[in-house]
């Protein structure tokens, strides 16, 4: 890609009842924006129409057939559907999930055919999504069978960068799922992303314990001595800098996690409270692993708010910057791995 191309970015709108739309709106309507890439909403002019009249947003829109048709310097919307759906604000409707599903599958087929570069994903709600033909409990887990590769739920904001283990399964349910084929299934995923996806060329991650105090030698589980312990030993040997297990309990209050570039949390709440609560709305959710880029806001639907104009941008642009800057690295990292000559120039002149 030539430096002043534009990335043309892809953004499915979650569900229309809740503060997708809002947020992607709000996002554009800073016109500098259009400096950096090219949006594609998936959606219909008469929906977008109907959230910029009631959230009084002030946008032009270009609207067109299909992603390959859109132009620079404008916000595009691609028309998915043609009907008027019911949109009730702050509502958990069947026609919620089914137009959050019918624009993300669009979105999805336009990145997989490279209509669009990347992709940016507005909340859905877990619940009114599921129907008999779309039966995952969220985004990552449509987007690891749809594309490319292994996934991992990545959060990021700024130095701050949280894995998850295991996502959306039961807590009852973790200590079983943790294995250490799994551990090692992760832990290399996060490497390379580090490396091609944010340009850490030698990653330090760190790995938080499953059991109140990593199990205190045994105490409270074994866990963390039979399972977790080994594996990163055996990793740490072969060369990738991993450690831990740490204490999840102090490991973020304490600053530890400022003297790695990673952390892998056991499970979902484990490593997603104290990331949400240090990055104060700023937070990006990155799936990584995966052959093409996706990010998305690190909040949810907020019915509370939705349709009231309160909702603020502030996470989806940061997962429109991340997303830009994603594909920058990787393409860059592509360019330096495939053309030895390059790479040892580089590393000569630095």
């Amino acid at each position: 890609m030539e430096e002043n191309q534009k990335i043309k970015l892809g953004i499915s709108i979650g569900d229309i009842n809740g503060i997708g739309c809002e947020v992607a709106l709000k996002t554009f309507e800073d016109e500098r924006m259009l400096e950096f890439c090219t949006p594609i909403i998936f959606a219909s002019n008469k929906t977008i129409s109907q959230q910029k009249g009631d959230l009084n947003i002030d946008i032009t829109f270009n609207g067109v057939r299909e992603a390959s048709q859109a132009i620079d310097g404008k916000i595009n919307i691609v028309n998915v559907w043609k009907e008027v759906p019911t949109i009730e604000y702050g509502q958990a409707t069947k026609a919620g999930g089914e137009y959050a599903i019918k624009s993300l599958k669009a979105a999805v087929k336009a990145l997989k055919e490279g209509a669009i570069d990347v992709l940016v994903t507005a909340p859905i709600n877990k619940n009114n999504i599921q129907s008999e033909e779309f039966k995952f409990p969220g985004h990552t887990d449509y987007l690891a069978q749809e594309l490319k590769g292994e996934s991992l739920m990545f959060m990021v904001a700024d130095t701050l960068r949280v894995g998850l283990l295991t996502d959306h399964i039961p807590v009852k349910d973790v200590a079983n799922a943790i294995t250490s084929k799994l551990i090692k299934s992760k832990v290399a995923i996060m490497e390379k992303s580090l490396k091609m996806d944010f340009g850490i060329r030698r990653p330090k991650i760190a790995m938080l314990g499953i059991n109140p105090h990593s199990g205190d030698k045994g105490t409270i589980g074994e866990e963390d001595d039979k399972v977790l312990a080994p594996t990163i030993q055996e990793l740490f040997n072969k060369g990738t800098l991993v450690y831990g297990p740490y204490s999840a309990d102090s490991f973020f209050g304490s600053d530890t996690h400022k003297n790695f570039d990673a952390v892998l949390a056991a499970y979902h709440d484990q490593g997603l409270i104290p990331f949400k609560t240090l990055s104060f709305g700023k937070g990006v959710n990155f799936t990584a692993g995966l052959d093409k880029v996706r990010t998305s806001p690190d909040h949810g639907t907020a019915y509370e708010i939705a349709g009231k104009g309160k909702a603020d941008e502030s996470s989806f642009k940061e997962a429109v910057f991340t997303a830009i800057q994603v594909y920058r690295n990787r393409l860059e990292y592509l360019e330096l791995t495939q053309n030895p000559l390059q790479k040892h120039k580089i590393k000569k002149g630095s």
